[in-house]
């Protein structure tokens, strides 16, 4: 009986400290106030990247550009990617098909030039890369991954993490909702790719036109998202994958993560919009994967390992 007081005296010592260490709560993660902010402009800007225009400097500071070592020490851009916080990009999960080495991966943070990085671009190695393991390749099936930085980026005007949207969040496919797609990829179905980021408002089209017989024919399912314009001429392209489809909520001034550019039928062509990974519907496992990811680069994890052995010692 007597070793039961001991213990508590112990443990309300340690809680303001296990208060802050629990796995998770001390990592770094955006808080809901400080995502989905753009510093250097207005709530809303674009065009009505095929059929884009470039953005300002700045415009969408969650947009990465994820590239890959080549022979010598150049690194050349293969696929966008989105800041979702100080440690953690998304990204298409067929982007990494054929080379899931880290070691031979990088993000570049900040950048509106991908020939000139400016002062106020970031660079950073990769230290893990995990693909859902149920993306299917032949059909675009859950295709998602998450890669972990090797080390934090400080958030400036220039970078800044893109909200993920709540339970709760309701987005009217209409006119009232402003989506955007960004990225480096090229402009036109045959064409070179874009050294400058470039953007295009796009609209969210129902599955069920994306689905018609004279267009994808059912190859669209409740985890991908169509946008686009029915008439073509705006769409991601070839190194726009894994970019963000990023939609302005009004009500929070907020822009969130709704898709990431996975596929499609050539580039701007009518009938033919592009195909995103619907966010909504991957919430469980990117919060799953952003906590062991947060766990494995946070002190506090260990903090914690170090309190709880200490309680078992004087329990027994």
């Amino acid at each position: 009986m007597q070793r039961g007081r001991p213990a508590a005296a112990l443990l309300l010592l340690l809680l303001p400290l296990l208060a802050g260490t629990l796995p998770g709560t001390a990592a770094p993660q955006a808080s809901p106030e400080e995502c989905g902010q753009r510093p250097l402009l207005d709530s809303i800007s674009g065009s009505r990247i095929v059929g884009g225009h470039y953005t300002q400097i700045g415009a969408w500071p969650w947009s990465v550009s994820l590239q890959i070592h080549q022979a010598g020490v150049q690194f050349i851009h293969v696929c966008g990617g989105v800041l979702v916080n100080e440690n953690s990009v998304l990204t298409a999960g067929h982007c990494v098909t054929g080379r899931k080495d880290p070691y031979s991966w990088r993000a570049v943070l900040g950048v509106h030039n991908l020939w000139k990085h400016g002062e106020h671009a970031a660079k950073r190695n990769i230290r893990r890369i995990t693909v859902h393991p149920e993306f299917k390749r032949e059909t675009f099936e859950n295709d998602i991954a998450l890669f972990e930085l090797d080390s934090a980026v400080r958030y400036s005007d220039y970078i800044q993490p893109i909200c993920l949207p709540p339970a709760h969040l309701y987005l009217q496919a209409d006119n009232e909702t402003e989506c955007f797609i960004s990225g480096w990829g090229r402009t036109a179905e045959k064409g070179r790719t874009s050294a400058v980021l470039k953007e295009a408002q796009v609209e969210i089209i129902p599955s069920s036109v994306c689905n018609s017989s004279d267009a994808y024919g059912g190859l669209v399912n409740s985890n991908m998202i169509c946008a686009g314009s029915r008439s073509g001429g705006t769409d991601t392209c070839q190194g726009d994958s894994g970019g963000p489809l990023a939609c302005y909520h009004p009500s929070t001034n907020k822009y969130y993560l709704i898709g990431i550019a996975s596929f499609g039928v050539g580039c701007g062509r009518p009938k033919f919009p592009g195909i995103y990974v619907r966010l909504s519907q991957y919430r469980r496992w990117i919060q799953s994967e952003l906590l062991l990811s947060n766990k494995a680069v946070s002190p506090g994890s260990i903090t914690l390992t170090i309190v709880l052995t200490a309680i078992r010692i004087v329990l027994a």
